[in-house]
């Protein structure tokens, strides 16, 4: 074998074999295997996890090693997570491919589409060389310079279309790096790192995704408690900030670009800014077009009538507006990145799988009650390291769903006020380093080739360890110094 490879000039991937094997292989050893115990909650209340439960779970195990080690194209993995589903009995076919055109799914679809405006009418190589005017030719300096460009903008919008805007941007800045498309260290750290500091800059405000709207409004049904705009700003921007510069300086040690600087990067800035001329039509109608599909979105957080606006629907409407002004055409459309999409789609059908078997569910209480009579310290961050995992691979919405009812049980007991696991909850939702199904702005700068979906494992990885201590020391120290209740007196 080891010959044949060599006189076809391809040398064997032993990693991608075993991959290719191991994912099959966990799905049927988990899926047959015998009932497994039931999970018990603080109350006594047992959960069984039924055959569909042990076959999301399954699903689950298959789809997360292909997608980690790329055995096929990633959309191509997540058209399994539907096929499974099915062909095992664990979902109906309605059920588990309805998930691929959720409303989740149209919103990135439509963030894609304004990312793809802003490059064609240029609006995106105006604003990136405007950028490179002002902080120069360190490339450090213009890596911290799109980070804080990310986190600002995620305090206004969701961090989904923060992404799908600031992408492009970066194709262009990356050009002017002088090595074509070729991977580089400096490419991984400037899109693993937008795709980062978006989740770390989403979860500012309530503006930033969906998940805080929909925790709080949870977290008052469960405590009794509310929790307003300005508060939950209060409490998160230190920590959103903190991940934003730990994460530079992350990339810098561990990705230090090749190049320190890219001299005369300034000049040939001013002057590919020059030749762009006068701002046109299409930029001009684009902006304004985004601009309000913006504020219509951030109003919804502030007039209640507007609530009944889905966000979805608010953003495709510009997609329908791009078309008929003809901004767009028929060959752009022909150019959306249905390998992202379909990661996506994907993502949204095991996460409602394993939700609707209650999967989750079990996974959470067998979690959480194991630290039932741990220091109360131990049992936040507990929590906090359940939400990140889970926040990987279900709907980060889910992930404080399930978690949240069984922590505020357990809270009383340890003495443990109800808002820091809320807000604990919340930090790590909202950045899942780990896998390219996580969040929407990881799958958007996988599209820029720099780096392989184990890369971002990797590094995410240590990341997340980061995460961890920025939240220990919130909890130990940041908050209660900030006035945040975080044991009952």
């Amino acid at each position: 074998m080891a010959s044949a490879a060599k006189e076809t000039g391809k040398s064997i991937n032993w990693v991608r074999i075993m991959a290719l094997l191991l994912g099959p292989a966990l799905f049927l050893l988990i899926f047959y295997s015998s009932p497994w115990p039931d999970a018990v909650d603080p109350a006594g209340k047992h959960f069984a996890l039924s055959q569909q439960g042990k076959g999301a779970l399954a699903v689950f195990m298959w789809a997360g090693t292909w997608w980690v080690f790329e055995v096929l194209p990633i959309g191509i993995t997540s058209l399994l997570i539907g096929v499974l589903q099915v062909l095992f009995m664990v979902r109906s076919a309605e059920a588990a491919f309805k998930d691929f055109m959720d409303p989740s799914v149209l919103f990135i679809f439509g963030s894609v589409v304004i990312g793809m405006v802003f490059t064609k009418t240029g609006l995106t190589k105006r604003l990136a060389y405007k950028m490179l005017i002002i902080v120069g030719e360190n490339t450090g300096a213009i890596l911290l310079g799109t980070f804080i460009v990310t986190t600002a903008l995620t305090h206004i919008m969701a961090h989904t279309a923060v992404a799908a805007t600031v992408y492009p941007l970066l194709l262009s800045i990356y050009a002017l790096y002088g090595e074509g498309e070729k991977p580089t260290k400096f490419g991984k750290a400037l899109f693993m790192g937008m795709a980062y500091v978006a989740g770390a800059g989403s979860i500012i405000t309530l503006l930033g995704s969906a998940r805080a709207a929909v925790a709080v409004g949870f977290f008052k049904q469960i405590a009794g408690q509310s929790v307003s705009f300005f508060e939950l700003t209060y409490y998160m921007a230190p920590i959103g900030w903190l991940m934003t510069f730990l994460l530079w300086g992350l990339f810098m040690i561990v990705l230090k670009p090749e190049k320190k600087t890219i001299p005369g990067l300034r000049d040939r800035a001013r002057q590919l800014n020059e030749a762009l001329g006068g701002i046109t039509r299409n930029e001009v109608v684009a902006a304004v077009i985004v601009f309000a599909v913006i504020l219509i979105m951030s109003l919804r957080s502030f007039i209640p009538a507007l609530n009944v606006l889905d966000k979805t629907a608010i953003l495709l409407v510009s997609t329908i507006l791009f078309f008929l002004l003809g901004i767009l055409t028929l060959r752009d459309l022909e150019e959306i990145p249905w390998n992202i999409i379909l990661l996506f789609g994907g993502a949204m059908s095991i996460g409602f799988c394993l939700w609707q078997t209650e999967a989750a569910k079990w996974l959470a209480i067998n979690w959480l009650s194991m630290f039932q009579k741990a220091n109360w310290f131990v049992f936040i961050m507990s929590i906090a390291f359940f939400v990140m995992i889970m926040t990987n691979f279900i709907m980060n919405v889910a992930a404080i769903a399930i978690s949240l009812p069984v922590a505020l049980v357990i809270a009383p007991y340890l003495g443990v006020a109800p808002a820091v696991i809320l807000f604990a909850s919340l930090v790590t939702a909202g950045m899942p380093f780990m896998l390219l199904v996580g969040a929407a702005p990881n799958a958007i700068a996988y599209d820029s080739k720099q780096f392989t979906p184990g890369e971002f494992f990797t590094y995410g990885s240590i990341a997340s360890i980061i995460l961890m201590l920025v939240v220990g020391l919130a909890v130990a120290v940041i908050w209660p110094l900030m006035g945040m209740p975080i044991t009952l007196k």
